[in-house]
């Protein structure tokens, strides 16, 4: 199974989120693609309707998951025996509750960004 997160390297939360997660204990092999290093990947997902600056990116076997699916997806796909995967789960397994949070997340991303002097990506 090939697994691709495409997510905000230069957001603090951002990155301390997806190497909370420890994907690498389910699948082994994870890729960890920050998208401001990868204008190739945010080009692609772009072009499918994925705008990277409003959602992070899970993509399964070519399989995208965007935005609260991915949250979703990566809840259901993330081991458990970490607490913060068992927290992380229990918060968005719920693809309703991952609508509403999603958009908190969002717009706290961008403000954190403001705040610390980074430009959203290009």
């Amino acid at each position: 199974m090939k697994v691709t997160i495409l997510y905000d390297g230069e957001c603090p939360v951002c990155r301390s989120y997806v190497r909370m997660l420890r994907l690498r204990e389910s699948f082994g092999d994870v890729a960890l693609a920050d998208a401001r290093t990868r204008p190739d990947l945010v080009a692609h997902y772009r072009a499918r309707g994925f705008e990277v600056n409003d959602g992070i990116v899970l993509d399964i076997d070519g399989t995208a998951h965007y935005g609260p699916a991915a949250m979703t997806a990566l809840a259901a796909i993330s081991s458990s025996s970490a607490r913060f995967n068992r927290f992380n789960a229990a918060l968005f397994s719920s693809p309703r509750v991952a609508r509403l949070l999603y958009p908190v997340l969002v717009r706290g991303r961008k403000l954190l960004l403001k705040l610390i002097g980074r430009d959203l990506i290009a």
